[in-house]
């Protein structure tokens, strides 16, 4: 019997997969780490083979083995995965080098520069619905083609993480169109179609996936990849989508008004909305189905901020508690940090201010901090920077009425205590939290036609809410007014900081 859901998200450390029933109760979760390459300062990848097929097949097989669930049991699957990349295919459909990750990596700001000056700014705008960020795809398209020729006369196709794991999967190129907004100025968000508009100056437009809905049918598994996961021949196959998305429905995000902040590696803003609201300092793109659209943001360092903290600074708690402790004692300190100061700008920074060249700033530091002050203001940090991104809604005249929060960072109530006292906001805590690859397992069943959109809402619950504390608002707002100053006051010296790094005195 066709009883069982399967959704795998391959994020940025780690993958995680969850097997649901069809009426969304977990069956069984399992996770795998992984790591990423950093070659250059700027330039982060991964390998599509070794990583992300490599992940989906140790998943798939462990979730059966352990579950008891057999393959053919599976009534279908989807994926999510970290995006957009870039991952340039051969006419094999054999990768040519890792892939180009997502907005954190900046190689790619020369190009964005140039593509303003042949194309014009206003008009990427006006077409695509946002600006060229390090969050896309046709800037770093012409950085292969300019730095890597070899490679880009070797390329046959053009595709992303989730699209290249749908190809393993299924043996087709296909792509939702939530995704292909990022491949711009390629992606015509407002007829939800590749155009050819822009694409003499970027790629062709025949290299590109097919495309379709997250929640769409792509196809079936085929025999190599039944072999290779352990489930059944000709099981579905959703479109799937990228990570914050699929993580945005696994918490009943679908509603216009309705915003997820998701606390990650990095932390991602998904804001539901029914008609587009273009601007430079953020993205528009298509949303899981049609007729919507979502506004998007990103921050570059939010989580892996905490993680360099913790390997750096607190190397005696390198064990399962290290966060635990580290977290504990930042609780203790006084809203403020006792004058510190964090720009969280540790890999450069995407929405609001899109500065690849941004970086991280301690100010305020003098011999009487500690370690537990100091973590406080990487959370404080961070905590600005959302308020900086909800505030950027805000003036766009964006509508926001319901705050969800997710992900790994949602775990700890300190850091969801400071980001409230900091925005001013109440965030909403759904019950069941495993991540997107728990709304992976929701578009499974919807690709399949096991479930209605109406469906989300009995497997989505509220568990509890975090109130701003009015104690902590005023010094919270005389600090947020030098957060934005610091990085203006800075922002020269920080680019040319990185100019002498790369040698260019």
């Amino acid at each position: 019997m066709k009883s069982h859901l399967l959704g795998i998200d391959v994020g940025t450390y780690s993958s995680k997969a969850v097997l649901t029933d069809l009426a969304g109760q977990v069956v069984h979760t399992a996770v795998v780490q992984h790591g990423i390459s950093m070659p250059f300062p700027g330039h982060v990848e991964q390998d599509a083979d070794m990583i992300w097929w490599a992940d989906v097949c140790q998943l798939c097989r462990q979730v059966l083995e352990e579950s008891g669930v057999r393959g053919e049991q599976i009534a279908a699957m989807a994926v999510s995965a970290i995006g957009p990349c870039l991952l340039p295919l051969d006419a094999a459909m054999r990768p040519l080098r890792p892939a180009i990750l997502y907005g954190v990596d900046v190689r790619a700001a020369a190009e964005i520069e140039e593509l303003e000056q042949e194309l014009g700014a206003q008009a990427i705008l006006d077409f695509s619905l946002m600006g060229l960020t390090s969050q896309a795809i046709g800037p770093k398209i012409r950085w292969l083609q300019k730095h890597e020729p070899r490679i880009w006369d070797a390329t046959a196709k053009l595709t992303s993480a989730t699209a290249y794991l749908v190809y393993r999967l299924t043996g087709l190129h296909r792509m939702d169109r939530h995704s292909a907004s990022h491949f711009m100025p390629l992606f015509n968000p407002r007829t939800g179609q590749w155009d050819a508009r822009f694409a003499r100056t970027i790629a062709p437009l025949d290299c590109l996936p097919e495309l379709g809905w997250a929640e769409d049918l792509a196809g079936h598994v085929h025999p190599q990849a039944a072999a290779a996961t352990g489930l059944a021949l000709g099981t579905p196959v959703a479109f799937g989508t990228i990570d914050a998305l699929s993580e945005a429905i696994s918490v009943g995000v679908c509603a216009p008004g309705d915003l997820m902040v998701m606390y990650g590696s990095t932390t991602f803003f998904v804001l539901v909305q029914d008609q587009p609201t273009p601007d430079t300092r953020v993205w528009t793109v298509c949303g899981a189905q049609a007729g919507q659209f979502n506004l998007a943001a990103g921050m570059s360092t939010t989580g892996s901020l905490t993680r360099w903290f913790k390997d750096e600074f607190a190397r005696e708690l390198q064990d399962s508690s290290a966060y635990a402790n580290l977290f504990e004692s930042a609780a203790k300190v006084r809203a403020g940090s006792e004058g510190l100061l964090v720009l969280p700008y540790f890999s450069g920074e995407r929405t609001p201010i899109n500065d690849p060249y941004a970086s991280g700033v301690i100010a305020g530091l003098n011999l009487t901090h500690t370690r537990a002050q100091l973590f406080r203001g990487v959370l404080e940090g961070v905590g600005f920077g959302v308020r900086h991104n909800l505030e950027t809604f805000a003036d766009m005249g964006a509508d926001v009425r319901r705050i969800v929060a997710v992900g790994g960072g949602a775990q700890t109530r300190t850091w969801l205590q400071i980001v409230s006292d900091i925005t001013g906001v109440t965030q909403v805590l759904p019950k069941v939290t495993v991540g997107a690859a728990y709304g992976d397992a929701f578009l499974a069943g919807r690709a399949a036609g096991l479930l209605q959109p109406k469906d989300l809402g009995s497997w989505v619950c509220v568990e509890s809410e975090i109130a701003p504390q009015p104690e902590n608002r005023a010094t919270y707002d005389a600090i947020y007014r030098e957060y934005l100053g610091l990085y203006l006051n800075t922002k020269d010296v920080a680019h040319r900081l990185k100019a002498i790094a790369a040698g260019n005195y």
